[in-house]
């Protein structure tokens, strides 16, 4: 597997609650781990909320005895939900904080991963799609017929999220799993990037590209030239790399 993660503070932020994470030995049961988390808050309180939600789940997932990769998940992901409420009740100053959360594992050839708020998912091969769904209000306006799909991309409220780490008690999780074939791809990022560039545009520039690291580069670079209007955090991963590339 290849594996490239990198975030960056954007243009008109000055402080970066993006946090990304990315190792290709095993954590716990998982024989690898890739995590896109994309903080809010006050002051520091979204930086410090969405790296303190990837701690808590590379501790979690190290203790945990649980066998099945979906249970996994969702036993972590409450956990972590759990410990950054805690921690937001502790401190005055981290008061409301949350963040968003995807996090993923390949084991052998499927992808296992998890989702909550708007960060996202991407699978590339001959085309783009996302594979994730945006726990946003303008996606759920979608789903309920009330705008169409076009319309969701400028919408007004496109930034209001309907689920976040560290919202409530009870954080409800959607929970993959995926057949991966030969030559896919992986992308996972925050909201800076596909705010910023239509899904069609990174599907060339990921396609332009010589290997992971420039797409990411390259990929982080059209965010900021689009107007980097939030911090941008990105994931590549070439899950069956160990293979013959088809780079």
């Amino acid at each position: 597997m290849k594996l490239y993660a990198m975030t960056d503070v954007g243009r008109k932020r000055e402080i970066n609650q993006d946090y990304v994470y990315v190792t290709d030995k095993p954590v716990g049961p998982f024989p690898n781990l890739l995590v896109v988390a994309d903080g809010m808050g006050g002051h520091k309180a979204g930086d410090f909320a969405s790296k303190y939600t990837v701690k808590v789940l590379r501790e979690e997932l190290e203790k945990t005895t649980l066998k099945k990769p979906e249970e996994i998940l969702r036993n972590v992901v409450a956990v972590a939900n759990h410990k950054l409420i805690q921690a937001s009740e502790s401190d005055v100053k981290l008061e409301g904080m949350g963040t968003t959360l995807v996090a993923a594992t390949v084991i052998g050839n499927t992808l296992y991963f998890s989702n909550v708020g708007d960060s996202r998912l991407y699978l590339i091969n001959d085309k783009i799609r996302q594979i994730s769904k945006d726990h946003s209000l303008v996606e759920e306006m979608v789903r309920l017929g009330g705008i169409k799909a076009e319309e969701a991309k400028h919408h007004p409220d496109k930034n209001i999220i309907t689920r976040a780490m560290g919202a409530k008690e009870d954080v409800e999780a959607d929970i993959y799993e995926y057949r991966l074939k030969k030559g896919d791809l992986i992308l996972m990022c925050t909201d800076g990037l596909s705010n910023m560039v239509e899904d069609e545009d990174m599907f060339d520039i990921i396609k332009s590209a010589r290997d992971i690291v420039e797409a990411v580069l390259m990929l982080i670079e059209k965010a900021n030239s689009n107007g980097g209007r939030d911090n941008i955090g990105v994931v590549m991963a070439e899950p069956l790399a160990d293979e013959v590339s088809t780079w």
